[in-house]
């Protein structure tokens, strides 16, 4: 992207020649310009300004960004609610601004900073640059830094959180989002993401702290020559190394396994992450996929980069599997948080399985290598799994029959990471975590989902199982069969007009009259309603929900007479509507077509009755 150096330079601050004709806008244009040292994205408000783009510009610096489950994501470029040096700048002034209130030893336990291969040439913005510029405030204030000196996965972040006793952590990423975002992640000093209060803090902290503090911080420079940076990369690249082996059970099969595996970084930071695990474990290393193995900001072989869509975005992947007759495939996205797995079936044809089926997989695989070491009963008692709530509840019929225990969270894994916290303080050992959208956690080597250590932990799974003349489709037949089976529906639907989004969820809050909510969903009674967003509870006595009110965004549970769950919710990433459904059947109820037409059905009626797709110009996404 050229040298980080030139974007920066001498600049008149008072530039702007014409008037919008919106005096809050022109006021909102010159702070720009006056604070804004990023020739690129400075050049961007001058050329909008002069075209006269008056609802672009309002867009841009009208508003600013707020926390989602992922922290603070956006398109790069300029504007108060993008990504760009001065938000960034911005957003790291207040962060240290509130570490220095909340830890008087800030001075010597210092932050974590990582980053992923971002760039945008438009804009002049890197992951990396914005990671000299976050490190760059913090050295401002003589907070030494841990800044990686190369591109690591985001679970590295966290892990080296907990691993040096780092007040707190920030990662540039914006995992697996379009190729215009980036994004900027922080943990607190327990390795899992911020949640409430410490979010809205943050946010109150950085509308404290607008302006620059001094020219040194946008000093790329001072993370070269200041003594209080260090880089963590060999402690904490070796150290998590060593504590992955002890996800390790199978050491031995590992070493003499027949399967060849396929891997794709998807254009990221994975690649070699994922062959050191592979040697930790025994294996081979997997054979990567030779146009996906470097990292490109512009991810020039998928239409975007996220494991999670499905076998469209795998196909090179497939086809290098087939090539070389290999089993397994396995695909971690940008940021390396996240897996897709994919097995060859009997026949010629791929199975990719959902975030869901890999959770029972994984949840059944963590349980039975725990309980080989665990043979007594009691010992269960402390023994947690944990799932969002509009994950599927296939851990829950695990816990019910083996007697350990489940707990569901607010979907995002920052309420996850919070609560293993809670319960590892409590003397409680959590196990295996997930979210259905392929985000998991075998173990607790740090409080935030981890494609890396997955990756590996599916791989010796599907060795032992191959040992066994199993594969993963089979076993994972053989788990619905004993615990019951646990059929889901995941998609999306996009939608980046909010007023629409508004309209939508307050049609379904006022369905059958004013405060009166849908009483049937595809000719099935709903008997349970949740709704997130204002707190209420059918099912509950006092109808109010157990979970956090989040008034943030819209999230709305039905629970129908026949076992169907159903959630409707808006994603805190992306400019999507997500559907979820998932019919929960008991043990030894085994005629699927039929459990899978009604869950058809209900699902149908749950995108076309509720969110009326072609009314609202919403577009179909079907994964």
């Amino acid at each position: 992207m050229g040298d980080d150096n030139e974007v920066n330079g001498d600049l008149n601050a008072n530039s702007m020649s014409q008037s919008t004709g919106d005096p809050q806008l022109d006021k909102a244009v010159r702070q720009w310009l006056k604070w804004d040292k990023n020739c690129c994205t400075r050049a961007q408000v001058e050329s909008l300004v002069a075209a006269g783009q008056v609802n672009d510009l309002r867009s841009r610096l009208s508003s600013r960004m707020k926390f989602g489950t992922a922290g603070l994501r956006a398109p790069m470029g300029a504007g108060f609610n993008r990504i760009n040096d001065l938000t960034i700048i911005q957003s790291t002034q207040g962060l240290c601004s509130y570490l220095s209130r909340c830890f008087a030893d800030l001075s010597s336990r210092g932050v974590v900073v990582g980053f992923d291969t971002r760039g945008q040439e438009s804009s002049g913005c890197s992951s990396q640059r914005l990671a000299k510029l976050t490190a760059a405030v913090i050295l401002n204030r003589d907070i030494p830094v841990h800044l990686f000196s190369t591109f690591v996965p985001t679970p590295f972040v966290p892990y080296a959180v907990k691993k040096l006793g780092a007040a707190a952590g920030v990662m540039i990423t914006a995992s697996h989002n379009p190729k215009e975002d980036n994004g900027y992640k922080v943990y607190w000093c327990n390795g899992a993401q911020i949640s409430s209060p410490h979010d809205k803090e943050i946010l109150r902290s950085i509308e404290e702290h607008l302006e620059p503090w001094s020219a040194s911080c946008w000093d790329l420079e001072l993370v070269e020559r200041c003594s209080m940076r260090t880089d963590p990369l060999t402690l904490i690249n070796s150290s998590y190394m060593d504590e992955l082996a002890s996800l390790c059970f199978h050491r031995d099969l590992n070493s003499c396994c027949p399967l060849k595996f396929v891997h794709s970084s998807f254009h990221g930071v994975g690649h070699d992450f994922i062959q050191q695990a592979f040697q930790t474990f025994g294996f081979a290393p997997p054979i990567p996929v030779p146009e996906q193995k470097d990292p490109d900001p512009n991810f020039p072989t998928v239409r975007c980069p996220n494991p999670e869509e499905g076998e469209s975005v795998l196909e090179l992947s497939l086809l290098l599997a087939e090539k070389e007759n290999a089993r397994i495939v396995l695909a971690t996205d940008p940021d390396a948080d996240r897996l897709a797995v994919a097995e060859k079936s009997d026949g010629c044809s791929w199975k990719v399985f959902t975030g869901n089926e890999l959770a029972a997989l994984l949840g059944w695989w963590m349980f039975f290598n725990w309980k080989e070491n665990h043979p007594d009963p009691a010992d269960s008692q402390r023994v947690y799994m944990l799932a969002t709530t509009v994950s599927s509840k296939i851990l829950q019929a695990f816990a019910l029959i083996e007697g350990f225990h489940f707990e569901e969270t607010l979907p995002g894994f920052k309420y996850i990471g919070n609560r293993i916290h809670e319960l590892v303080k409590t003397g409680n050992t959590v196990i295996f975590s997930f979210e259905e959208s392929i985000g998991f956690l075998c173990g607790g080597m740090a409080p935030d989902k981890d494609g890396i250590s997955t990756a590996v932990v599916v791989a010796e799974m599907a060795a032992y199982l191959h040992n066994r003349s199993l594969s993963l489709t089979k076993q994972l037949d053989n788990i619905y069969q004993t615990y019951g089976y646990h059929l889901s529906k995941t998609s999306y639907v996009i939608c980046k007009d909010p007023p629409t989004i508004q309209k939508i969820f307050n049609r379904i809050r006022n369905f059958d009259g004013e405060g009166s909510y849908p009483k049937t969903c595809g000719g099935v009674q709903i008997v349970h309603v949740r709704d997130i967003t204002t707190g209420y509870d059918s099912s509950k006595a006092d109808l109010r929900s157990v979970f956090p009110v989040s008034r943030s965004s819209h999230m709305i549970t039905f629970t129908l007479q026949n076992g169907i769950v159903a959630t409707l919710r808006t994603s805190g990433t992306e400019p999507k509507i997500k559907y979820y459904s998932e019919f929960c059947a008991a043990p030894g109820k085994r005629d699927v077509s039929s459990l899978e037409e009604e869950l058809k059905k209900v699902t149908d009626a749950l995108l076309d009755d509720f969110l009326e797709p072609e009314k609202n110009n919403l577009t179909r996404c079907f994964v």
